[in-house]
């Protein structure tokens, strides 16, 4: 298969991953919206072409777990009356991940800042039992204002977990404004590289960048900074901080249709 194939059929499952995640969010009438647009690209790719038997997926940024469950919705591991559930009483697809259920979905996550340390965990638990597998983690680029996830990453690094991945959404904004000024993370990528730990930039747009993410470092964790735009896809939203928050009017959702491709 050729690589304007691959990125053509990746780009078709794009679409229609965005059009099934903004129904779900409008049928529920939720926000979120701008972070679970952001890492969709990288959740798609993750596990669609990244993982194998035996390894595990933690989704620390919890508020995007809509993306996870498109991302299992396109993969058959869940069904459209499931996607239907979502945010709904007594489901299992809560707004952020309830850990257990499903064996996609093994921690609950989205207290942020936490995510790491379960995944850096899991790692050092598989190399103690002899267990094969690798374990990936996506986090906000938020959550590296939280001592916990650097408490994490200098365990991960003294240990030497090979078997980790982290991948972190740099779309810059946050709650309250962007990265930069809450808590000045320009330059997060040095800082984590200054804990003796492999780290690369990548556009987490870009098939050719998100390719890089099969790769495994040697003599500890792999870090990932991807550069992102919340909102990708839905011109209105990007790089919008109040997309962090709104659930959108119906309005808003058919101009978000109308502006993607036909699946």
């Amino acid at each position: 298969m050729s690589d304007m194939t691959k990125e053509s059929e990746f780009e078709d499952l794009l679409i229609r991953a965005r059009r099934r995640l903004l129904q779900m969010h409008f049928e529920a009438g939720v926000g979120h919206i701008g972070g679970n647009l952001s890492c969709l690209d990288a959740m798609l790719y993750v596990h669609h072409h990244v993982l194998a038997e035996g390894d595990m997926f933690v989704l620390s940024k919890g508020h995007s777990v809509g993306a996870l469950y498109v991302t299992l919705w396109t993969l058959g591991r869940l069904s459209d009356a499931d996607l239907c559930r979502f945010h709904r009483d007594g489901t299992t697809l809560a707004a952020h991940p309830a850990g257990g259920w499903s064996p996609n979905i093994v921690f609950s996550t989205g207290s942020l800042g936490h995510g790491l340390s379960l995944a850096a965990g899991v790692a050092l638990g598989k190399r103690l039992k002899g267990e094969p597998g690798r374990v990936f983690c996506l986090c906000s680029d938020g959550e590296w204002q939280e001592g916990s996830t650097w408490e994490a990453l200098t365990f991960a690094r003294h240990h030497g977990l090979e078997s980790l991945t982290v991948l972190i959404d740099g779309n810059g904004l946050q709650g309250f404004g962007d990265t930069q000024s809450v808590a000045s993370m320009a330059d997060l990528g040095r800082r984590i590289a200054g804990f003796g730990v492999n780290v690369t930039e990548i556009d987490g747009h870009d098939l050719t960048g998100l390719s890089q993410i099969g790769q495994r470092a040697t003599g500890g964790p792999q870090v990932f900074l991807m550069r992102t735009i919340k909102g990708k896809g839905v011109p209105f939203m990007e790089n919008r901080m109040e997309w962090h928050y709104l659930p959108m009017t119906a309005d808003q959702y058919a101009q978000a249709c109308g502006v993607l491709p036909a699946p």
